[in-house]
């Protein structure tokens, strides 16, 4: 099972990896073009509600009802009823997510004014986030299908293709926007529009992408929808309470721009940061949460709470060893990490500042973003909805509560700082009700893990520091090549005194994890 889960998570991990270089291609194109500027803020604000839907109604509610169930049903009736099921679902989204959509686009002018009234201080910004948020809405539809195609896949055990499906979304969002910037601003269109036309294109590849793949199983999609079915009936069962219990990220992000608004350009430093704070989330997180979810789900259906147990345990431990080293490695490269990836164009030395400020404050969320990915389905792989519900509302409000309390304490970087110790309750208090719900997590190992990888990482900080500093003198020049040298000799550096103190420590997962990153690359 630990062999199999680490192979499946490097699998992820290496497609992941890919579409995270892509997605951080992508921001540098819009950087370049934007930068931190009034029209970068209203794009920003108007994926906002399209995003929070997602997460409600597609994405995190995908991972956390429909795979398990599907799992489920695949396992008990076959591949027949399983697509049965994966039909219905998918038709139910589109009709969902269709009113949803139509709802935003008739409604996108007081619901923007709700939460960005201080744009209206701007001439036309309030006023071009409205008409951002209509064109963006659509990719609720793309996105939710995308979800469903991606959940079924996982299921089936085929995990490379789904992984690398966001890459299609990456690809065709850059060449969106290189291509239409230009050519907008001679028609006299806005330029800032070519973002919403990549959002949308990418959506659609992103579903496409996976088509293929899903056929080649043996999915034929059937226009059904028969709400007796009962494994349609435990998908809404879970997914009602399950849109709330997933969204707390969403939700929380939400609220963090509300804040930002009156702030300018703090908005799209804090989604630039977001965005860099996760990149280790969706390559290690995500990665080894995929992989996991499957068995889970099977475990939890056989009662097998002992095997359960062992999988969340040795999961749980390998996300540790590779998330707390990206956490530190973040926030003590920060400002040099920003300024490589994104101080080009309009994205000048203050917009590095602040968002580097913003993701050093941002990445101790990172372990407890990468918790909650393992810990929430877990309890959908048990038919529970009643405790992640309740710890995501508590979060919620923790998060709330800290942002405005820090925002006006330390000002921007308050926002970031609360989301990330609201990411931490939730994860905390997930563990706490799983281990009451199966009969423990083998907390010692998980706590054991944790601090050795915490002391390991000691020396990697220093490294990275220490190096980073000698570099900056050492090498010529001031340009993206010297920039370049000193970021990535920093971070050779952090690596080898990392693996040599995991070594001395003996950090038995640490060589785990390093032994199929290193195979999958010599592959």
């Amino acid at each position: 099972m630990k062999d199999g889960l680490a192979k499946s998570a490097g699998v992820i991990g290496a497609a992941t990896l890919t579409s995270r270089v892509l997605g951080l291609v992508r921001d540098q194109v819009q950087a370049y073009f934007f930068g931190t500027d009034w029209r970068a803020d209203a794009f920003v604000v108007a994926t906002r509600v399209p995003t929070l839907l997602r997460e409600l109604f597609a994405e995190g509610a995908m991972s956390a009802a429909f795979v398990p169930t599907f799992t489920r049903t695949l396992t008990r009736e076959g591949k027949e009823a399983a697509f049965r099921l994966g039909s219905q679902v998918v038709n139910g989204l589109l009709l969902v997510t269709g009113v949803l959509v139509v709802i935003g686009i008739v409604f996108a002018g007081p619901l923007t004014a709700s939460y960005a009234k201080d744009f209206a201080d701007i001439p036309g910004k309030l006023e071009l986030t409205v008409e951002l948020t209509r064109i963006n809405m659509p990719f609720l539809i793309l996105i939710a299908v995308a979800a469903a195609f991606m959940g079924m896949l996982n299921a089936l055990h085929k995990f490379f293709i789904p992984a690398t499906s966001p890459a299609m979304f990456n690809l065709v969002f850059v060449a969106a926007t290189v291509v239409l910037v230009p050519v907008f601003r001679r028609m006299g269109i806005e330029p800032v529009m070519a973002l919403s036309v990549g959002m949308l294109g990418g959506g659609l590849a992103q579903m496409v992408a996976q088509w293929p793949a899903l056929r080649a199983e043996g999915y034929q999609h059937q226009f059904i929808f028969n709400h007796r079915d009962p494994a349609l009936r435990e998908v809404l069962f879970l997914m009602g309470p399950g849109t709330i219990g997933a969204a707390a990220a969403q939700i929380n992000l939400f609220v963090n721009t509300s804040l930002a608004t009156g702030v300018p350009g703090l908005s799209a430093a804090l989604r630039f940061a977001f965005l860099l704070m996760y990149l280790p989330i969706g390559i290690f997180g995500v990665s080894v949460a995929t992989a996991t979810i499957p068995s889970l789900a099977k475990q939890g259906a056989e009662g097998a709470h002992s095997a359960m147990t062992s999988t969340i345990s040795w999961a749980i431990r390998l996300m540790l060893v590779l998330s707390v080293p990206a956490t530190v490695g973040l926030m003590v490269l920060a400002q040099p990490i920003v300024q490589l990836i994104f101080e080009r164009g309009r994205f000048d030395a203050a917009s590095t500042a602040m968002t580097a400020a913003a993701l050093a404050c941002y990445a101790p969320g990172i372990v407890g973003y990468s918790i909650v990915k393992i810990a929430s389905p877990s309890f959908y792989s048990l038919r529970e909805v009643r405790t992640p519900l309740i710890v995501s509302l508590v979060t919620i409000a923790v998060n709330l509560g800290l942002s405005v309390w820090l925002f006006h304490a330390i000002g921007f970087r308050g926002l970031a700082l609360g989301t990330a110790i609201a990411a931490n309750v939730n994860a905390v208090l997930l563990l706490v009700f799983l281990a009451k719900r199966i009969g423990g997590i083998e907390l010692g190992r998980i706590l054991n893990t944790l601090a050795r990888i915490g002391i390991a990482c000691v020396p990697m900080a220093f490294a990275a520091w220490y190096s980073h500093a000698w570099l900056a003198t050492a090498v010529p020049g001031d340009g993206a090549v010297a920039h370049a040298v000193e970021v990535f000799g920093a971070i050779v550096a952090a690596l080898g005194a990392l693996a040599v103190a995991a070594w001395a420590l003996r950090v038995q997962e640490f060589a785990t994890a390093m032994a199929r990153i290193l195979g999958r690359f010599r592959r």
